[in-house]
């Protein structure tokens, strides 16, 4: 068992069982997260009695490198394996205010967005809360540097790996875990309104972010097979039962696409769509990959999409391209190097 995987109170719990004291369960877990050591006998002050026990029941090594690609704006793109021989990305994006890391919650997924690689490879299994947290940790550590904003929207949908996901949440966010803020922390969904709901119960400081992508469901199915199931109406529904209950702003992710959801009509549609509703849209040009015939909208596109949102009233950004020469796309990077022989496999 990666030893990522255990919660700080199970490792109290642990180690108790085992006829330990509770404050070694500090020393431990500042080692781990503080440290960030990757071998348990570096763990200098701890009794070498306890460092056998951990070293008989957990692990380190959850993931291991085996690609990495670096754009020209500093965008890093890593491909990292798993034990199982299974494959995941992780991207790290560098900003004014820090860094930023995109992490992975699924191997594949299911949601079946037709612009995404990810969705070209059928979902295998979730990661553990463990595989998780181990992202940020080797990021870091191939990086030299800490790791300040989290955004849980690689591959997968996190809310379809609900338990893991709150599991690493709550081990980042923890002052002595690798105490990420929540409000640097956000969370992505393409539209599972019952988790919405779920989640907005919880009332975390964690920010929310819906994969939006079109004004209407005739659009919305075309692109996002989820939306058969929950189509707009749902989902605008559950975003106001989350704002109701945290009384937070959501952000509403909308990829720009040439000739499908970019015109001055679609963004009036959407402004109507949420007018009203404490949201922000962030317009994001699409990131085109070999898996879909869909392009990039124009630049011309993009501003007098932004303008139309505006001058309705809706507050938006539009997004700075990013990585875009590394194949940054969640799933392209993967999907590439299963197409063809991988050694590393």
């Amino acid at each position: 068992m990666l030893i990522y995987d255990l919660s700080y109170e199970e490792l109290q719990e642990f180690l108790i069982k085992n006829g330990y004291k509770k404050y070694r369960a500090d020393q431990v877990w500042h080692w781990i997260y503080k440290q960030k050591v990757k071998d348990f006998d570096n763990m200098n002050n701890i009794p070498k009695e306890i460092i056998e026990l951990l070293k008989a029941n957990f692990r380190f090594n959850a993931l291991e490198l085996v690609m990495k690609n670096q754009s020209v704006d500093g965008t890093l793109k890593c491909l990292y394996g798993l034990e199982d021989k299974n494959l995941i990305e992780t991207v790290l994006m560098s900003h004014s205010y820090g860094k930023s890391i995109c992490v992975t919650t699924q191997v594949g997924c299911n949601i079946g967005c037709t612009f995404c690689a990810s969705g070209v490879l059928r979902k295998k299994r979730d990661l553990t809360a463990g595989e998780i947290i181990a992202q940020i940790i080797d990021t870091e550590i191939l990086l030299g540097e800490r790791i300040s904003h989290i955004v849980v929207m690689g591959i997968g949908e996190p809310f379809d790996n609900y338990e893991n996901l709150l599991k690493f949440l709550k081990t980042v966010n923890d002052p002595n875990g690798l105490a990420i803020g929540a409000r640097h922390i956000t969370v992505s969904t393409s539209g599972l309104v019952n988790k919405i709901k779920e989640y907005a119960d919880l009332e975390l400081q964690v920010n929310l972010a819906i994969s939006l992508h079109a004004p209407n469901n005739e659009i919305r199915s075309n692109l996002m097979r989820i939306n058969k199931a929950y189509p707009i109406e749902k989902l605008i529904e559950a975003i106001k039962y989350y704002i109701e209950k945290t009384n937070r702003r959501v952000t509403i992710e909308y990829i720009l696409i040439q000739d499908v959801n970019d015109g001055v009509k679609e963004a009036i549609e959407l402004a109507n769509l949420l007018r009203g509703l404490n949201v922000y849209v962030n317009l994001i040009p699409y990131n085109e990959v070999a898996e879909a015939s869909y392009k990039r909208s124009s630049r011309e596109h993009q501003l007098a999409f932004y303008d139309a949102l505006t001058r309705n009233g809706i507050t938006s950004t539009l997004r700075k391209e990013q990585g875009h020469d590394i194949n940054a796309a969640c799933g392209q990077l993967r999907s590439n190097n299963l197409t063809k022989e991988n050694a590393w496999l």
